[in-house]
């Protein structure tokens, strides 16, 4: 079974994934999500899942800081309380809610829990969580060497911004201002320029985003990865608005049922048709860049170095500037109020917004209010389409449950029985006053042309049968658009009922062990007391709580481990090139802010110290 999962930082942003084809969603609780500014209200989410459960679709919350103390009975009180208003499953890493009085409902391990290894797979899977969420770096070999020894979902990331530490990792944000990205609060430190400093002092690059990655584009991978075990496919973006949210579902939506065509042992979670009003085209959503980042190992060209703001997609290039115009080789045509990026081979970078676009055949002139900068030969990107961007505004995607009606009576009480897709079937029955119509038919006619109204609601009627009896009846149409409200109404909460989780119980494998290597330090993680003993339990010594116990990150500390590698990306790979070696240790610069970075290149992982 298939999920696609995408992201809602908002009611608005859920129904917009769900309409466009999501098979799950997964928002932030109203308290300890890791994207403190997607918080979403109980109310919120009762709502979202009724909308979602409507179309077999399920719900995650994400409940997935670090706790304190203090918050850990506040914090299992909210995990109640989601399971009531219908939540499906839990995201977490704080393993104090894996333990205590929690509800029936599935935990998933969040992708803060540095799943990278099949063994900590294996005991997030023994441990009766239902979903683990893998770490974004890993390739996809990697990720069918954990499929063959668990089994477990596994819901990979998809699409969107790329973390460049290993997830929950990363204390860059807590060493700079204390905001801690295990607490929701991340400042995206990995956003910022820096200055790159060799360690005799020689600069390797200056004013340059060196740790921002270009943005995850799976398109190419998603059969590869559903044949190696992925289940759920996620995309990031819980921070994004409903027409990032709507289009990039979209794309993933067409593309997994292009596969599913193709191969009948494949099923998707939810049901519904989607009926479009445009065609989804994800590089005209923010983006980067696109990379596959591990994918298929290690590869040049994951970073983007020059801007970590949104680039679109690439047109074509300058061929000549004068004044505030310029002419682009391109078979892109331009519109009026078209936002353009250009980046140049020396790493100038700008933007500008098109005044006026005069269409020349394979060369757009255009005119702007400055185009300050730019000169030939660099590279144009188009950040903001305005054609796109009102199909997006405007648009009218509709998802659709078929259903068939059977419509009989008995007496003077007629019966609408609805039964859809799934088989779920309800019946509606209602009284009515009984009159021999003039013409034959007249009474099926009536009820025919009220049930083909569906009007906005999820249903399209696929084939009605009516009784000879009813077809002799006079019934006002009046009579046939009400018991068409209330039957669509009463088969809606009937599917939405249908699709309510079931209490979901956590099956603990006997004596579990922890898979540590050594004690567990900071990078575990842990900053309560329950937390601490959930790990010892299971064989852990824990001999130092997360860096947020602490006031601040102590010099010298890690604040971040990652498979990027600055130096490989600037071609100066130490693997390659043994004497690349003397340039470490690197410094990084940024404002009032040094790091020294390290790598370790029999691991292939590059490490930030604070200084």
């Amino acid at each position: 079974m298939l999920e696609l999962l995408a992201p809602a930082r908002d009611a608005e942003c859920a129904r917009a994934a769900i309409d466009h084809g999501a098979d799950a969603i997964y928002m932030g609780a109203p308290q300890f999500g890791a994207r403190k500014a997607a918080s979403c209200s109980l109310d919120d989410i009762k709502g979202v899942a009724d909308y979602a459960h409507a179309y077999g679709c399920r719900l995650h919350v994400a409940l997935n800081t670090i706790l304190r103390d203090s918050e850990v009975e506040e914090a299992r009180h909210m995990a109640w309380q989601l399971y009531e208003a219908g939540a499906d499953a839990l995201i977490v890493q704080d393993t104090a809610l894996m333990c205590g009085d929690m509800p029936p409902i599935e935990l998933h391990a969040s992708t803060q829990c540095d799943n990278r290894t099949a063994e900590k797979v294996l005991f997030w899977e023994k441990m009766g969580l239902a979903q683990v969420v893998l770490a974004r770096e890993l390739s996809i070999s990697e990720i069918a060497e954990i499929a063959k020894q668990s089994n477990v979902r596994l819901e990979a990331f998809i699409h969107g911004a790329l973390c460049v530490s290993f997830s929950g990792q990363c204390y860059m944000s807590y060493a700079i201002g204390g905001r801690s990205a295990n607490r929701g609060e991340c400042a995206q430190p990995c956003r910022m320029a820096y200055d790159v400093t060799a360690a005799d002092g020689s600069s390797l690059c200056k004013r340059r985003h060196v740790l921002s990655l270009k943005d995850n584009n799976q398109t190419q991978n998603i059969e590869a990865l559903i044949d190696v075990g992925v289940s759920s496919f996620k995309i990031e973006g819980r921070l994004k608005d409903a027409a990032y949210v709507s289009n990039v579902t979209m794309h993933y939506r067409q593309l997994l049922d292009q596969i599913i065509a193709r191969k009948p042992e494949l099923r998707r979670l939810s049901v519904g048709e989607v009926i479009p009003s445009f065609s989804p085209d994800v590089r005209k959503s923010f983006n980067r860049g696109f990379t596959d980042y591990f994918a298929h190992g290690r590869q040049n060209d994951i970073w983007q170095p020059l801007t970590p703001k949104s680039i679109g997609e690439p047109i074509g290039k300058a061929t000549s500037c004068k004044g505030n115009e310029a002419d682009i080789a391109t078979s892109v045509k331009i519109a009026n109020g078209d936002g353009l990026v250009y980046i140049s081979t020396d790493g100038r970078t700008g933007g500008m917004r098109v005044n006026t676009a005069t269409d020349k055949g394979k060369v757009q002139h255009v005119s702007c209010q400055s185009i300050a900068g730019l000169h030939v030969g660099d590279m144009i990107f188009r950040n903001l389409d305005t054609k796109f961007e009102a199909l997006l505004k405007n648009d009218s995607t509709r998802r659709l449950v078929d259903i068939d009606i059977c419509a009989t009576i008995v007496g003077n009480d007629l019966t609408v029985s609805i039964k859809d897709i799934e088989g779920i079937s309800s019946q509606t029955t209602t009284h009515i006053e009984c009159e021999k119509a003039r013409n034959a038919g007249a009474g099926e006619q009536a009820l025919r042309n009220a049930m083909n109204k569906t009007g906005d609601t999820i249903f399209r009627l696929r084939d009605m049968s009516v009784a000879d009896e009813v077809g002799e009846l006079f019934i006002p149409q009046s009579v046939c658009n009400g018991i068409r409200r209330t039957a669509l109404a009463e088969h809606l909460a009937k599917r939405i009922e249908a699709h309510r989780p079931l209490p979901y119980t956590r099956m603990v494998e006997g004596d579990v062990r922890f898979p540590a290597e050594g004690v567990l330090v900071q990078e575990a993680n842990i900053l309560n007391a329950e937390a601490k003993a959930f790990y010892e339990s299971h064989g852990a010594e824990v001999s130092q709580m997360a860096f947020e116990s602490k006031k601040k990150v102590p010099s010298g500390a890690v604040v971040m481990t990652t498979r990027h590698c600055i130096l490989h990306s600037l071609g100066r790979c130490i693997k390659t090139n043994p004497k690349n070696a003397s340039l470490l240790p690197l410094h990084i610069t940024s404002d009032n802010n040094t790091f020294l970075i390290k790598t370790d290149c029999k691991a292939c992982v590059m490490r930030v110290f604070k200084q």
